[in-house]
């Protein structure tokens, strides 16, 4: 007998069984004995993944199969998927074309600069040494460039930013609509910049040269404008240029302007009624607020029915009132107030043992501890002192303290703006409109963007960085609006029709979800603004090169496929709308 093996091979068998179809896997040996040819099965491999089944019958075909990294070698790899997430933002806005129509040297700079500091705010010299940790530089050419370019194309910003303004305004401004002005400083590394003044501090930094800046955005906070004022200028003072360069630059003839109680004051109201077309919407301080009371034209117990109304008054010509409460700013103040009075008294009281046990004598002594300790907390309006060469004693004025925690939580808005135009409701919305611009400053000075410390000195260069952090802040703030469903905003804070404006605004069932369960509707992290772009910075471009290739062969290029949340993330970002 003689028996000749043949070979070893795959064989898959299918069989149908009550509407099934079965299929197997079998290891088989094919030999030829006594000149007939026969089969064993040698094993069953059914149980293997059906890839693993494939590469078992083509290694059996004689295929070689070899690790990737006996072929390739990964010669570098660089992030690269936060840079295509800012890149398809700008794509998406026309970024390009917003800075300048034509292409140059300078527009790529500007473009590389406004990305970098979405991405990684830094100073301008480690900005060009970072990037070369990204595929940024390769994507917008501009690997060859050092500080000195940079500084070059910011003066050429600066010299563009009237027209680019313009251009922001034409997107997002309407004749008749809202326009949000506020004001912020940012302090200086520094004092030789003379923009550089001491003025209040809006980032609590005393003694601290500062710059100021106005920032114009439409009704939802998107920027437009950005003006840059010496340290030491009033808030109010900057409001009517302000106003002047939406109606005279960028052709906005009509317009509500709405900014805070310190920027509207009398003297800007005044001059604004001149100006046809405008009309403004602000509060008014507490003093007005207390004269409206004791003279009845404010009636405290109409609060008891309801939380807003509008009155009238002959010191407020042509123009509304709208009185609002709000219980849990109430709760608040009181609470605070209580806190501040505790802590001084407090203080006070340690000063009252010092003078009963001799150890502080002298009446200028004995205020100027408890001047000191007055100013702390700035509530010593509500206390009364009785100081003397060797005695000191102090009471809080209850019906001092009655009378301010009256008008806790009350807030009266001023407006020209007529009944036909915005009822009571949504002069209330419109004011609180304010936010926005808050959540603009918060975004530029500290999360995200860091406009400070200001460490430029030229007079031109200040004014050019606020601008560039303004710009980049456009890029995120359309980002942060297609990504609300990945992140913990809420969804639908400027979808949903309010029944109470006066109240804060109700966060929506999904945003509660959330917070609580720090996951999205599919299971995934939900991530802040930040960790969203880390997490894409994951996704890396690697250059492969053959095993003992020549050293002019041309790498190949490979990108990380992304996960499910990074894809979607990628994907949102093509809706944006410029």
């Amino acid at each position: 007998m003689s028996v000749r093996t043949k070979a070893v091979h795959v064989v898959t068998t299918r069989r149908r069984y009550k509407g099934k179809v079965y299929e197997a896997h079998l290891l088989r040996r094919s030999y030829r004995e006594d000149g007939k040819v026969k089969n064993e099965t040698l094993a069953n491999l059914s149980h293997l993944p059906r890839e693993t089944v494939e590469l078992i019958r083509r290694s059996l075909r004689g295929e070689r199969f070899v690790e990737v990294n006996e072929l390739f070698d990964v010669v570098a790899s660089r992030p690269h998927g936060h840079v295509q997430a800012v890149l398809t933002a700008m794509r998406r806005l026309g970024f390009e074309k917003l800075i300048s129509s034509a292409r140059c040297r300078e527009r790529d700079l500007v473009v590389a600069m406004v990305a970098s500091r979405v991405l990684h705010p830094l100073s301008k010299l480690a900005t060009t040494r970072w990037w070369h940790t990204t595929t940024l530089p390769e994507e917008l050419q501009v690997a060859d460039a050092n500080e000195d370019d940079l500084y070059a194309a910011m003066d050429w910003l600066l010299k563009r930013q009237p027209l680019i303004e313009k251009k922001l305004a034409g997107r997002h401004l309407h004749k008749g609509g809202l326009v949000l002005y506020d004001l912020s400083s940012s302090y200086f590394e520094g004092n030789k910049c003379p923009l550089a003044k001491r003025g209040h501090s809006r980032d609590r930094k005393k003694g601290t040269l500062q710059v100021n800046y106005g920032l114009v955005t439409d009704s939802f906070g998107c920027p437009i404008s950005v003006s840059v004022f010496p340290g030491n200028t009033g808030d109010s003072t900057t409001l009517l240029p302000a106003v002047d360069r939406v109606r005279s630059r960028f052709g906005i003839e009509s317009l509500v302007i709405v900014g805070d109680r310190g920027m509207l004051t009398q003297k800007q109201i005044t001059e604004l009624r001149v100006q046809k077309g405008v009309d403004w919407i602000t509060a008014l301080k507490s003093a007005p607020i207390r004269d409206l009371v004791d003279r009845g034209a404010l009636q405290l117990g109409l609060f008891d029915e309801r939380n807003l109304f509008e009155i009238v008054h002959p010191d407020f010509p042509d123009e509304r009132l709208i009185a609002c409460r709000n219980p849990e700013l109430a709760s608040y103040r009181a609470q605070k107030r209580q806190d501040l009075i505790t802590a001084t008294t407090a203080k006070l009281e340690k000063i009252r043992v010092r003078v009963e046990a001799g150890r502080l004598r002298g009446k200028d002594k004995i205020g100027i501890a408890v001047g000191k300790s007055i100013d702390r907390h700035k509530v010593g309006k509500h206390f009364v002192l009785d100081i003397g060469d060797d005695r000191f004693s102090f009471s809080l004025d209850q019906e001092r303290v009655a009378t301010e925690a009256a008008l806790d939580g009350i807030y009266v808005i001023r407006t020209s703006v007529n009944k036909r135009r915005l009822d009571a409701s949504g002069v209330v919305t419109a004011y609180k409109s304010l936010t926005y611009t808050e959540r603009a400053f918060r975004s530029l000075k500290t999360i995200d963007l860091h406009v400070r410390p200001i460490r430029h000195w030229s007079e031109t260069r200040v004014p050019a960085h606020i601008f560039l952090c303004m710009l980049a802040y456009y890029v995120q703030y359309h980002m942060q609006e297609v990504w609300r469903s990945l992140t913990f905003f809420d969804e639908t804070a400027w979808t949903q029709e309010r029944a109470d404006p006066v109240a804060p605004a109700p966060r929506s069932t999904n945003a509660q979800r959330k917070a609580r369960s720090k996951t999205t509707t599919d299971g995934a992290p939900v991530h802040s603004f930040r960790t969203l772009l880390d997490e894409l910075g994951t996704l890396v471009r690697s250059d492969c090169r053959r095993r003992n290739a020549a050293d002019d062969e041309m790498p190949i290029t490979i990108d990380t496929q992304p996960n499910e949340t990074q894809q979607k993330a990628l994907t949102l970002l093509e809706d944006i709308e410029a």
